[in-house]
């Protein structure tokens, strides 16, 4: 089973940043078990959430032909907790890109209220020393597709992303 931590899109522009939410609802039971009586979030879903956010960013701005992974956190900090009925913000911008990787800062917001912020590296991993592929690509593109990437996504001169063939 995959999991996916963002709900969908709502901006995205190549190359530069992405807008995802996602919405905390009483019905997924993982909330119940993190703190019996206390349901909450868990910290490390909101980081999965801004990593697939930032990863699908990475992804896209080099064309579907690298596999980004996460390779480190330098900095994160959460503020508040993250609590059923909550829709989370994560805003993720591409501050370096390079052939080896890219880096990212991430925030994670409840309405106006700052609920995390963190920095991602990312690794390109193209799985070559392997017998076959680590990462398939069309897992990528199903993940933009189903979030809804394509609908709300631009490049910088404001033209339309469009899905790769």
């Amino acid at each position: 089973m995959r999991w996916y931590w963002i709900d969908r899109f709502i901006e995205f522009e190549s190359g530069r940043y992405a807008k995802a939410i996602k919405n905390v609802t009483a019905a997924e039971t993982y909330l119940h078990d993190h703190f019996p009586g206390y349901p909450v979030l868990p910290n490390t879903l909101v980081m999965e959430g801004l990593a697939q956010t930032g990863g699908l960013l990475v992804f896209e701005h080099n064309r579907f032909s690298e596999n980004p992974i996460l390779a480190k956190i330098p900095s994160l900090r959460f503020h508040v907790e993250a609590q059923p009925g909550d829709t989370l913000t994560y805003t993720v911008t591409m501050e370096e890109a390079k052939q080896e990787g890219a880096l990212v800062r991430a925030t994670s917001h409840v309405g106006a209220q700052l609920q995390a912020e963190m920095q991602i590296v990312f690794a390109h991993f193209n799985g070559a020393h392997r017998k076959g592929a680590l990462f398939d690509p069309q897992v990528f593109l199903r993940m933009m597709r189903a979030f809804g990437a394509f609908e709300v996504a631009h490049r910088a001169d404001g033209s339309r992303l469009v899905e790769p063939p």
